[in-house]
């Protein structure tokens, strides 16, 4: 069982930044595990916006956040971050973070997630 508390989210306005974290509550992660973020916006599907394979440390974004959201991991806390700049209203959402053991496939675990607005 794996547990992941986010926090970080809040209200910012266009053009900001805000970092979001993740804690996995798990001590030894699987070798392949991938850690990623998603987001929901009201009245739209959750959609992938980046995520980081653990031990390469290899990253992958989504177009709609590639030079503008950085997701890094730090494995002595177990915790993985989304640092994202230049934010714009279009990223207002909830954002979720989840757990994967594989490199591929469906996530396996989530977040309770935590909003974030950005105001015009």
């Amino acid at each position: 069982q794996v547990q992941l508390v986010e926090s970080g989210g809040g209200l910012v306005q266009a053009g900001g930044s805000l970092s979001l974290s993740c804690v996995v509550s798990r001590r030894t992660l699987p070798r392949y595990t991938t850690m990623g973020w998603f987001r929901q916006a009201p009245g739209k599907e959750r959609e992938f916006v980046a995520s980081i394979f653990w031990s390469a440390g290899r990253t992958v974004y989504a177009d709609s956040v590639k030079g503008r959201f950085t997701i890094s991991r730090d494995n002595a806390k177990n915790t993985v971050h989304l640092q994202m700049n230049s934010l714009k209203p279009e990223d207002t959402a909830v954002y979720y973070c989840a757990f994967r053991g594989s490199l591929v496939g469906d996530y396996d675990y989530w977040g309770q997630g935590t909003q974030v607005t950005v105001s015009s």
